[in-house]
């Protein structure tokens, strides 16, 4: 029985082979709006300030989002594998 993460499969094969930082912003654009990509910076943001111990409540400021957003946020970041958060803290070095 296929199940709806089935699809994600060939998006992440498209992601995974394109090496270009503009091309993969040109495709990013084509598949998201303009408010899910703010929503995905944001996210990264947020990842990145609970990374370095940065308290809920300041990341909401800072980022300028509800504590609500945050906290999701936060679960992501407890459930993602290493090698997924090395990616995403290391992305401004």
């Amino acid at each position: 029985m296929r199940t709806k993460r089935d699809g994600l499969l060939p998006i992440a094969k498209i992601l995974s082979e394109i090496s270009d930082p503009a091309e993969m912003r040109a495709l990013l654009s084509v598949l998201l709006t303009q408010s899910e990509l703010r929503e995905i910076v944001n996210r990264v943001r947020i990842i990145e300030m609970l990374a370095q111990g940065t308290p809920h409540r300041e990341i909401a400021a800072n980022v300028g989002v509800g504590i609500a957003t945050v906290s999701r946020g936060a679960s992501a970041y407890k459930n993602a594998s290493e090698s997924v958060l090395k990616r995403l803290t290391h992305m401004s070095d």
